[in-house]
């Protein structure tokens, strides 16, 4: 971004007769460039090799031609596979909360960059987490789908996949929701995913409780554990969760669970198993709709998923926030409660970390990238559009290098853009154009490297014959777009105004415009 401008690359050149090593370090990236030349041949070794009949022969035309041509066109050497090191993380990362009349924003800095962002409205509360006894409106077959009312106003919808028949009485039947439910039956649901627009809470019959450590679930077939835990880590939880887990029961180790004690998992599941206990006692007195069980408020929520020791600190601006995340902490991992401290200097939190700034950026459909190129993002109803452009960026060397540096850098950008803006759903991405196969993968590589890092499930897919990356992530909230901003009730939403009177008049739209704006 433009706030904290970058260094231009730096390219250093090192090699023999027989190799050549390029060392590019662009934006604190390093990526090294092997090339192995031909060395050349001693004029004695070519005399040997040389055919006799060569040189008594006279050329005939189509020769002279063929050689003609191979010294306009010398011959393509095959070049060895680019090799992208990355360096060492070396951002320290920390997280803000700022409460104001109206809502509480949480952030997440690596170094001064923003990187994620989290938002709670007071008059529009998320509902996720929720477990609520809902009662069956009507099931849809052919939609594989079946509406609930769980007392939200809107139904919720309830997907086949996503019902655990092993709670239901299927009498042999095949598992099929209109052989689990009927209109007028109870049901226990949890919200996965608010109420976007017209469409109503995505519910699940799945209950899953997330702890600090643990993922909780009464299905006792759901098992698992991060995968960005290393192995040896892996063996050890799985050995520790598989003494202590409860029968009858699922467990998912999350990754905050590394380095955590037999105590420590002991004490998660023992709060997790109480709490589903208490949600299975209160459903059998409860009347549907109603709620059972509520998720903490958003703050605790942010925490338990992300704030880990690899933060240097959590700054809150608030004095009954500070005590919540206190108490939570103590009783969870108390090893953090360190690292959280009230901000009480007379400049405001988010000034005094360029918050602002940036999040003024992020509502933005261009991005600038620091050596000049620029995105420009655009949200569509089935999917998100981003273009990548080389702008301001003419490089150094030649255009392969620069479409090469602009994309590495740009797919770096697009990985933190995503995670800030909260995007989710299907996204293209029009990278400039690659002719070489291995700089796309070197482009796809960085890609998926910066993506690692974000929490939200994503799946990147290989450049299609047009050039372009399609990739997925997991569509949980509203996105950064959408909570701070509403249809425009002029163009609704389209970004044009319609000029309907010059399709039947043919006077020019401009002209409309002109009378519209004298009018007004």
């Amino acid at each position: 971004m433009g706030l904290f401008k970058k260094k231009a690359p730096r390219v250093i050149r090192k090699g023999d007769g027989n190799q050549v090593s390029e060392v590019r370090t662009v934006n604190g990236e390093t990526v090294v460039v092997r090339k192995a030349t031909q060395p050349q041949p001693a004029a004695t070794t070519t005399k040997t090799k040389r055919k006799p009949q060569q040189k008594r022969k006279p050329k005939q035309n189509g020769q002279k031609q063929a050689q003609k041509r191979s010294r306009q066109k010398p011959q393509q050497r095959r070049r060895p596979p680019i090799e992208i090191v990355e360096p060492p993380e070396t951002a320290r990362k920390q997280m803000l909360v700022r409460k104001s009349p109206h809502q509480t924003q949480i952030v997440v800095l690596e170094g001064p960059v923003l990187v994620e962002h989290y938002v709670a409205k007071s008059d529009r509360k998320s509902l996720v987490g929720n477990v609520y006894l809902g009662k069956v409106r009507n099931v849809l077959p052919g939609m594989e789908a079946a509406f609930i009312d769980f007392g939200e106003g809107k139904n919720g919808v309830l997907y086949a996949g996503d019902v655990n028949y092993s709670e239901f009485d299927l009498n042999g039947k095949p598992k099929r929701i209109e052989n689990a439910l009927k209109a007028g039956d109870p049901v226990l649901v949890q919200v996965v995913k608010d109420a976007m627009g017209h469409k109503g809470a995505r519910l699940t019959n799945q209950i899953s409780l997330a702890g600090r450590y643990l993922v909780l679930a009464p299905d006792e077939s759901v098992r698992g554990i991060s995968r960005r835990l290393p192995d040896d880590e892996r063996r050890r939880l799985r050995e520790s969760v598989g003494e202590l887990r409860p029968e009858g029961t699922g467990i998912i180790v999350r990754t905050a669970a590394e380095g955590a004690t037999r105590d420590d998992i002991k004490g998660d599941i023992d709060r997790l198993k109480a709490t589903w206990d208490k949600i299975d006692e209160d459903r059998k007195a409860a009347n549907a709709p109603q709620l059972i069980y509520q998720e903490p408020p958003l703050v605790i929520r942010v925490i338990r998923e992300h704030f880990t020791k690899d933060f240097r600190r959590l700054l809150i601006d608030d004095n009954e926030i500070h005590s919540q995340v206190m108490e939570y902490l103590a009783g969870t991992e108390a090893d953090l409660v360190e690292k959280v401290n009230m901000y009480t200097d007379e400049l405001a939190l988010f000034e005094r970390y360029h918050v602002e700034d940036q999040l003024r950026k992020a509502l933005d459909r261009k991005v600038w990238l620091p050596s000049g190129g620029h995105l420009v993002i655009d949200r569509t109803e089935a999917l998100t559009v981003i273009d990548v452009n080389t702008g301001r960026f003419v490089g150094t060397t030649n255009l392969e290098e620069t479409v090469l540096q602009n994309n590495l850098e740009s797919a770096e950008e697009i990985a933190r853009q995503l995670r800030l803006r909260d995007i989710g759903g299907i996204i293209v991405i029009d990278f400039i154009d690659m002719e070489d196969k291995r700089h796309q993968d070197a482009v796809l590589l960085r890609l998926r490297e910066h993506l690692a890092k974000d929490k939200t499930r994503t799946q990147v897919f290989d450049v299609s014959h047009l050039g372009l990356v399609e990739m997925t992530r997991k569509n949980v909230s509203a996105g950064l777009l959408e909570s701070f901003s509403e249809i425009c009730p002029r163009c609704s939403g389209r970004g044009v105004l319609l000029h309907e009177e010059a399709a039947a008049t043919g006077i020019p739209a401009h002209d409309h415009g002109a009378k519209e704006s004298a009018d007004d």
